[in-house]
């Protein structure tokens, strides 16, 4: 049974974070585990608590994991702060699978995830070890500071800048570009950068999108696609969960997405 560990925050509202990491590992057809690394109290309209889990305690979570379970790919979410970046890349040192390393740094409400401290230590302990690093395009100029822009020729620029600094691949997110259609990039050394497109499609139903993409592309690793058919995937099955999450009708702010979209309506 191929298995994957999402290591991140949990979401009381259950859109976003763990439990949106382990409707899209489910849905994939992978068995899911977890290492949740703090708190949230939020809902489709804001985060009103963030509390850390203890070191001790996320250190003990890896442990209990990688001792017992084969894990064939793992995602990384919300971190927080320097020291828990430092404890999950310790943890992480003898895994010798895929890591799928999504930079969670602020809400779909606008809420502050990544505290700013915890920039540099994200770079440095936990960007070398990611073979696919996942932003969206105010995460990418945080880390390269510089200037949101949605030009594709920028993309590609940033995610070669973002290689540049350590990670094995970039997939460029243009979820947050204007225009009728959504481009991501996926830029990873094999020539050009794989183009995937989208029509934007008109819902405010969006909590979770990136956590939902990163894990299901983790999902894809651990069944044992190559990276380039992994993404392709995973975009495929984000579309069909955006499409399909009018349906859910949940919350009056920012709604998930439909994770189960293929298996019940």
């Amino acid at each position: 049974m191929a298995t994957a560990l999402t290591i991140a925050g949990s979401d009381s509202g259950g859109g976003a974070g763990i439990q949106a990491d382990l409707k899209a590992f489910s849905a994939r057809g992978v068995y899911a585990t977890s290492v949740i690394t703090a708190l949230t109290a939020q809902n489709t309209r804001a985060v009103t608590l963030v509390e850390g889990a203890s070191l001790p305690m996320i250190r003990a979570q890896m442990a209990a994991v990688f001792e017992d379970i084969a894990v064939d790919a793992v995602k990384i979410g919300m971190l927080g702060t320097p020291e828990v970046i430092a404890a999950v890349a310790e943890g992480l040192a003898g895994f010798k699978g895929p890591i799928v390393l999504d930079p969670v740094m602020v809400a779909k409400s606008g809420d502050a995830l990544l505290a700013a401290e915890a920039e540099e230590a994200l770079a440095t302990h936990l960007l070398p070890r990611a073979t696919l690093l996942t932003p969206n395009l105010p995460e990418a100029a945080r880390l390269l500071g510089g200037d949101e822009d949605d030009d594709p020729a920028a993309m590609a620029a940033a995610g070669q800048a973002l290689r540049t600094m350590g990670a094995g691949a970039v997939l460029m997110k243009g979820g947050h570009g204007r225009g009728a259609t959504c481009v991501d990039l996926l830029v990873d050394g094999e020539g050009a950068p794989l183009r995937l497109e989208a029509p934007r499609i008109a819902t405010r139903n969006t909590h979770g999108t990136g956590c939902t993409l990163s894990a299901a592309i983790a999902a894809e690793l651990a069944k044992g696609a190559d990276l380039r058919r992994a993404v392709t995937a995973a975009h495929g099955y984000l579309q069909g969960a955006i499409a399909a999450a009018d349906r859910l009708d949940i919350g009056t702010g920012h709604g998930p997405v439909h994770h189960f979209h293929e298996v019940w309506p």
